[in-house]
């Protein structure tokens, strides 16, 4: 009997202990979260740096972020895609999610300024101004139609009257940064890009330099109304405006409005 007894005794014992690891791993469970971030292409070295901050101080959570041109990340929203925080490179990205219901306006904030400039491959000859474009080749610039830098390119352009001239040689790009590597592996001879983005390939691109004559380059930022985490979505959007956030990206080329 005794052994009978040591037998349940055992069985007991070990349904305490699966119970307990049961008890902590739904413990575990339920402080795990989850945030998403999508933000413009040219934040994708910043926003990378600032994720991992954030995540340090708040353990167990995990933020998944999601980089493209502002007008795509718009449209995965419009389809649905869950996203707590949007962060645009142009107001009238914003704009449109705004007037659809897809940020809470209550949280809109403009976080950094930007410039566009005009690159070229490293060592290559540095044009002085607009001017001076009609002896570039191929110019790459970001598709108008969705690229915030590309709309920034084309007032620039039509504001030196330009455009149309140049538009046999415009070779589009998909986001700023696939414009940027096309001029740092010499597949066009210029390219616009904004000055975080050449900083980003110092050793491969020249700026040559600062376009004029297109609206400031204004980066919003809200929380997402097709997420499942307003509430972290709040805090990223605070930590952007906060002195730390500003650090981080006044080392990546950003500054604040």
């Amino acid at each position: 009997m005794r052994g009978i007894g040591s037998l349940w005794t055992g069985k007991a014992r070990l349904a305490a202990c699966l119970f307990g690891l049961w008890l902590v791993m739904g413990a575990a469970a339920a402080q795990a979260e989850e945030m998403v971030v999508s933000g413009a292409a040219s934040l994708t070295n910043a926003f990378g740096e600032l994720k991992a901050l954030y995540e340090k101080k708040h353990p167990g959570l995990t933020v998944h972020t999601n980089y493209a041109a502002s007008n795509p990340l718009l449209k995965q929203m419009q389809e649905g895609a869950p996203v707590d925080v949007f962060a645009s490179a142009d107001q009238e990205t914003m704009d449109k999610a705004e007037k659809t219901g897809l940020i809470d306006p209550a949280t809109r904030r403009d976080f950094v300024c930007n410039e566009l400039v005009l690159i070229v491959p490293k060592g290559s000859r540095k044009p002085a101004g607009m001017s001076e474009l009609s002896g570039c080749g191929r110019i790459a610039v970001g598709n108008p139609d969705s690229v915030p830098a590309g709309r920034y390119a084309r007032e620039s352009l039509t504001q030196a009257g330009l455009w149309e001239a140049l538009a046999p040689r415009l070779i589009m790009g998909n986001s700023v940064r696939q414009v940027l590597d096309y001029v740092a592996r010499g597949e066009v001879d210029a390219g616009f890009v904004y000055a975080t983005d050449a900083r980003q390939m110092a050793g491969k691109v020249d700026v040559a330099f600062v376009a004029k004559g297109h609206k400031p380059v204004l980066y919003p930022v809200a929380v997402a109304t097709t997420g499942k985490n307003a509430a972290q979505g709040k805090a990223f959007v605070d930590f952007l405006l906060s002195s730390e956030g500003g650090e981080v990206l006044a080392r990546y080329g950003f500054s604040r409005p």
